[in-house]
């Protein structure tokens, strides 16, 4: 890790335990919301362009959709399930009609609707904090801090094609349905979700790593809630310190795997605004939630089952795993070029 990158995580943490301290002090939940941790990750630590949007726009999105979750929760007559059904087609619309790709819209709007969040302190806590994250990204780059990521492409993203989300928002329902109609909403939390359309509509090079990202997601998770259950409810400890020792062990995890993988952080914030008596649940909705989501991805969008077995194995077999693997055919290819680099490497003057 390098002194800049090791600078951008230290700024990411100042601002979760912002969030969190704020919210402590208020004595308003509807401050914490989790999906900021990825946006902070996002935009400041991330050396690459994790989602294209502008940061006005950024702004825009973010607290449009907050309000729009808030007006659902406080005036749609509808059950659950419809609601949510409303709420990602909004979302979705958004991403379409702007040409962007900031997939965290979906939990802005998502959140208020199973939360029962109906306070305006919640769109107007977002606003405030897309505002810090962008200017802190703008001020990160004038400084130096951060290269400047300039993406002369246009989104080729799937999720600007209606069809796309169509199919998307019937497997978001197909698998919202029982969890909804049995009460347990923990099982599709906003992140999941966010999770799932990344996997389904983006070219990232994670859809090729669904089994680290689950184990991301778990862990990020079983640390989340073990924390908050321990550290907090337990030993008294207040939630920003509980946040901030969280928000370490999951960037220490991040660093150790290699990868960033933003809805894993906010996915380990999710235990400060649940209940008490769901926390030490909450790993295992996780774990069976995650594991439907990406299997759906993988299978309906990704088509892995047209996969090569090479593919196969990169895919669903653990890195560590694949390092002690004997793989025959490799080495033949390495014994075939070894003669072939040694040839090149002879000196002729």
């Amino acid at each position: 890790m390098t002194r800049l990158k090791l600078i951008r995580y230290a700024l990411a943490l100042m601002m979760i335990g912002l969030m969190v301290g704020v919210s402590q002090w208020l004595e308003q939940p509807e401050v914490l919301f989790p999906e900021m941790a990825a946006l902070a990750l996002g935009l400041w630590v991330a050396d690459k362009r994790i989602w294209l949007v502008s940061r006005p726009m950024l702004v825009i999105l973010m607290t449009v959709c907050a309000v729009f979750g808030v007006l659902l929760v406080r005036y749609s007559p509808f059950p659950m399930l419809i609601n949510v059904a409303i709420s990602f087609v909004f979302t979705s619309l958004s991403l379409i009609i702007t040409r962007t790709t900031l997939v965290p819209v979906t939990s802005a709007a998502m959140l208020p609707l199973l939360f029962g969040t109906d306070s305006l302190v919640y769109p107007l806590s977002v606003f405030i904090m897309c505002i810090i994250v962008v200017a802190g990204q703008w001020l990160l780059e004038k400084s130096a801090l951060r290269q400047v990521i300039i993406s002369g492409k246009k989104a080729t993203h799937k999720g600007h094609n209606p069809k796309h989300w169509t199919k998307l928002l019937l497997y978001v329902l197909l698998i919202a349905a029982l969890p909804l109609y049995i009460g347990k909403p923990l099982f599709i939390v906003p992140p999941l979700i966010v999770m799932f359309i990344e996997f389904s509509s983006s070219a990232a090079g994670f859809r090729n790593r669904p089994f680290q990202v689950y184990l991301l997601v778990v862990i990020a998770a079983t640390v989340g809630a073990i924390f908050q259950y321990y550290l907090h409810i337990v030993l008294g400890v207040s939630e920003a310190y509980t946040a901030l020792l969280l928000s370490v062990c999951v960037f220490i995890l991040f660093e150790i795997v290699g990868k960033l993988f933003v809805p894993a952080s906010a996915i380990a914030l999710v235990p400060m605004i649940i209940p008490e008596s769901e926390v030490l649940a909450y790993p295992f909705q996780i774990a069976v939630g995650a594991a439907v989501f990406l299997f759906a991805a993988m299978f309906f969008f990704q088509k892995c089952y047209r996969w090569k077995r090479a593919h196969l194995v990169i895919c669903f077999v653990p890195g560590f795993v694949r390092a002690k693997m004997d793989r025959p055919k490799r080495k033949e290819r390495q014994a075939a070029l070894l003669p072939q680099v040694s040839q090149n490497n002879i000196y002729r003057p």
